[in-house]
């Protein structure tokens, strides 16, 4: 399981999908950095929108499936209320729950949770709608259906399923299957789950502190819940322009815009979200000197210069400052590189914390070979920050130094190091999947010697290789005979 700063671990989240857009088929485990890698137009970004959308369906996918959010939909704690004194008004199913609650190193499993809660949770689990108005956001579709596979056949089921697992044994999981004419959904909370300690004392405390005569009704404090960022492929021309769209939007939000630009089509969820944490994008909301610092070393190693953040019109402007330079650049007078890697910088500088999941689509775009081995050194402190990092990519440069980085790790296990290295990361932190035309996804294993290499890669390489030595070959016999010819 992942460990994040507070001493914790994140579940391990398995995702399995069938006929899903161009997917045949796929049965993927999240681990701390997850890499998609493969052709085009096989599915990558499809799924790594799923797992966007799966994500914020669940507030963040946690070991058991409630959170603040879903905590406020459940509008009653107590069966009854008392006039008089609120801890009367609890019910015996509550009165109960406590004192198992209050009952240090006995276990607090969520069987001890009340009934209703336990049906509620229940059954807003197997509620498909929230999920598919989520599957709509983020693909920009009018059904859900749409997304069955891309295929001929008529009789095909897209499947989804979810399955948070701890250890050997799984928490709980989610599942629907769409027909084209029929949506179906199941999910299972296994009733053994044991509360961990501050979950029982937020719990506790909700419970044993309400006053119904003084105060609205508290809600269960489980934390802050991890939160899910996507880095869309457009992200660079959405920097060099987001001024334009956001006063774009603001002309659009009126009902003479909201009719004149009717025809104009939607975002998809994932830009759309990106745009709003742009334009409301706040310098103070630092997210922790661990995020901020991997930020700065972004900026000094790759980007060479520094990208600010003013607001002259209400919404923030970004601007790029090369090192020794007095002058700062706008974005669409930087380079591409600049535009690409700003919003990243902006991310982990006030946005990104620990336990958080980061997708980021083709980090390597527009960079130079060097810069995309540093950008992958960013993924590993990521990683050691507590951050779940999901990539897409075609980079051989970014995979070859992931694998570095995963030998490092082998190394250090095996006290080979002299000084332990910022940036390592392990064999179990690192899942690579390779998509394939009407082919299964299937892991890429980590091997000590080839690293991660797809074995595509290996095919493209040897093609190269062999036209290259035939050609070299013909221009030799060429210009051999026409040597000896002259002579």
């Amino acid at each position: 399981m992942q460990k994040i700063k507070d001493g914790q671990q994140s579940p391990n989240i398995h995702i399995a999908v069938a006929n899903f857009g161009p997917i045949e088929k796929a049965a993927i485990d999240l681990r701390p950095l997850t890499v998609f890698v493969g052709e085009s137009n096989t599915g990558k970004t499809y799924l790594a929108a799923l797992i966007y959308a799966l994500q914020r369906t669940f507030d963040g996918i946690s070991r058991v499936p409630w959170s603040p959010h879903r905590i406020l939909q459940l509008n009653r704690i107590y069966d009854s209320r008392h006039p008089e004194s609120s801890t009367q008004a609890l019910s015996k199913e509550t009165r109960e729950m406590l004192e198992k609650l209050n009952v240090t190193g006995q276990p607090f499993k969520f069987s001890d949770s009340p009934q209703w809660l336990q049906d509620r949770l229940q059954s807003d689990l197997v509620d498909s709608e929230r999920f598919k108005d989520e599957l709509r956001r983020c693909f920009d579709l009018e059904s859900a259906s749409e997304l069955i596979r891309f295929t001929e056949s008529q009789h095909d089921t897209m499947k989804v399923s979810l399955e948070v697992r701890e250890e050997n044994h799984i928490l709980w999981s989610f599942g629907i299957y769409n027909s084209g004419t029929e949506v179906t959904t199941d999910g299972f909370v296994n009733e053994d789950t044991v509360l961990r300690p501050d979950d029982r004392a937020a719990l506790r405390e909700t419970l044993d502190t309400i006053d119904w005569r003084r105060e609205p009704v508290r809600v269960f404090r489980w934390g802050a819940p991890a939160e899910s960022y996507y880095l869309p492929a457009a992200r660079s021309g959405i920097m060099q322009s987001h001024s334009m769209i956001a006063s774009s939007l603001v002309d659009r939000a009126t009902r003479v815009g909201l009719e004149q630009f009717s025809e104009i089509p939607a975002f998809s969820g994932m830009i759309a979200d990106f745009l709003k944490q742009i334009i409301s994008y706040d310098e103070r909301r630092v997210s922790s000197d661990e995020m901020s610092g991997i930020a700065k070393v972004l900026e000094d190693e790759v980007l060479r210069g520094e990208v600010e953040v003013r607001k002259p019109a209400g919404y923030p402007e970004f601007l790029y400052r090369p090192q020794k330079s007095e002058q700062a650049l706008r974005m669409s007078q930087s380079s591409s590189m600049v535009s690409e890697l700003a919003p990243l910088v902006l991310f982990l500088r006030g946005i990104v914390g620990p336990g958080d999941t980061l997708i980021i689509e083709e980090p390597e775009a527009h960079l130079h070979p060097a810069a995309q081995t540093k950008v992958a050194l960013t993924l590993g402190r990521l990683v050691r920050a507590g951050v779940r990092v999901i990539i897409t990519t075609h980079s051989d440069w970014l995979l070859e130094q992931i694998g570095n980085l995963v030998r490092e790790g082998e190394v250090m296990k095996l006290g080979k190091n002299k000084t332990e290295p910022t940036t390592w990361l392990t064999k179990a932190e690192v899942g690579a999947w390779l998509f394939r035309t009407d082919k299964p996804v299937k892991e890429i294993p980590f091997e000590h010697i080839a690293g991660i290499e797809p074995e595509e890669y290996g095919e493209v390489a040897e093609e190269l290789h062999n036209r290259s030595v035939n050609l070299r070959t013909q221009l030799e016999e060429t210009v051999g005979g026409t040597e000896v010819e002259q002579e």
